[in-house]
């Protein structure tokens, strides 16, 4: 199934602009996390952490569903670079399913943050919770500059789905060369 060329766009400016706006939140994350870790205000530690929760449920996570359950397969069903056809395509998969994975594991210690910033509750116990966000969210900022490398270069190589489906499309017999 090939999409029109206006759907195509359509599709595509959705998971551009969703697959950004998650990079870009997450860089916001990072900043939160490293003021809140490094900063001796009380008020500055407790305000980041409480937008790091609202942050991760309200942005971070729903973008990072989007491109990776409607967007991305509908682009890549819809366009000649098939979902399991090459290998860019597979690995930018994967390395989305890690970090949605590895961002819902890590919403419970955010909302654990938030609440003790929130109560006044937070102590140096929470010190490893605090660098673990900021080790988290830079290794997220860099799936996601690699995920974006990988789409702008789309560099070469086909899985052997792709090499089995290349050749069946090869073979298939067209319109014009169909005896009647």
């Amino acid at each position: 199934m090939i999409m029109g060329p206006g759907l195509r766009k359509l599709v595509r400016t959705a998971h551009i602009t969703c697959t950004v706006g998650w990079l870009g939140a997450v860089a916001g994350f990072l900043a939160l996390a490293v003021a809140g870790m490094s900063s001796r205000d009380e008020q500055m530690v407790s305000a980041a952490y409480l937008a790091m929760e609202v942050i991760t449920l309200y942005v971070i996570v729903p973008l990072s569903f989007i491109p990776l359950l409607l967007t991305g397969p509908l682009l890549s069903l819809g366009t000649p670079w098939g979902l399991f056809r090459h290998y860019w395509v597979v690995v930018k998969l994967v390395i989305s399913i890690l970090s949605t994975l590895i961002l819902l594991v890590h919403v419970q210690p955010i909302r654990h943050l938030s609440h003790a910033a929130a109560t006044g509750t937070l102590s140096p116990a929470d010190r490893s919770l605090q660098i673990q966000m900021v080790f988290a969210s830079s290794a997220g900022l860099l799936a996601l500059l690699g995920c974006t490398g990988l789409a702008v270069y789309k560099p070469r190589g086909m899985t052997p789905y792709g090499w089995r489906r290349q050749y069946e499309v090869e073979l298939a017999p067209t319109d014009s060369n169909k005896s009647n």
